[in-house]
């Protein structure tokens, strides 16, 4: 059996639907009759900056209304306690693994507490609406510190190194449909790492995983931190 010393896990909109987080996604798919891709491309914050600075604020809002959930918090278990490498890699933007005490973590799509110059690119913790923020101090306008569609993901190069060193990928509550974190599986198997889904059901990228384990991710996740740090 090999030797796990670096851990890479993925998280993915699963974690934090347990705690709540709203998607804003009726039936339709819609969010106050838009597509949330009218509202979450830089074209869209070009055409309409209002309304896509009203979509963050209401969801920057609503993070005021949920709280970590075990899944959330046996995670912050393994970064206190977990000796060998350990980078938690989040496509969500909330902040609920930081609320839990993740410290070795990384937002790969970006924060809704933190604000994006459109000018200079400086970033800066912000916790209330940004709808009619005053200028960043170069003059520049803040915008969500969000990555949209056809944006690139923040830290690759790191991600692409702890993937590359990694013994063990774990996945927990991700589709699998989106990329390029679709592709880290393939990645972390590339390297020689043992590859783990954790996910209420199977994903696009079931397949290609060692193991699979389904169910809800408030039991999951704190039995596989269990296994690992008592193993």
């Amino acid at each position: 059996m090999t030797v796990v010393r670096n851990i890479v896990v993925l998280t993915g909109a699963g974690i934090s639907a347990e705690s709540g987080v709203p998607t804003f996604r009726g039936p339709d798919g819609l969010w106050e009759g838009h597509r949330i891709e009218d509202v979450a491309t830089p074209q869209a914050y070009r055409r309409d900056p209002v309304l896509v600075q009203r979509f963050y604020d209401a969801r920057r809002a609503a993070l005021a209304h949920v709280e970590p959930n075990p899944a959330h918090l046996a995670l912050a278990r393994l970064d206190r306690e977990w000796c060998g490498g350990l980078l938690i890699v989040t496509q969500n933007v909330d902040d609920l693994h930081e609320r839990a005490g993740a410290v070795r973590l990384i937002h790969m799509h970006g924060e809704l507490k933190s604000a994006l110059c459109g000018r200079c690119g400086a970033m800066q913790p912000w916790g209330v609406e940004l709808t009619g923020a005053a200028p960043c101090g170069c003059g520049g306008t803040l915008r969500p510190d969000i990555v949209w569609f056809g944006e690139m993901p923040y830290h690759m190069d790191r991600i692409d190194a702890a993937i590359a060193a990694c013994d063990l990928f774990v996945s927990i509550g991700t589709s699998g449909a989106v990329y390029p974190a679709a592709g880290f599986v393939d990645a972390a198997r590339h390297a020689g790492a043992r590859t783990l889904e954790l996910n209420l059901d199977p994903s696009a990228g079931t397949a290609l995983f060692d193991e699979a384990r389904f169910g809800a991710a408030g039991r999951l996740v704190p039995e596989w931190v269990d296994e690992v740090l008592t193993g």
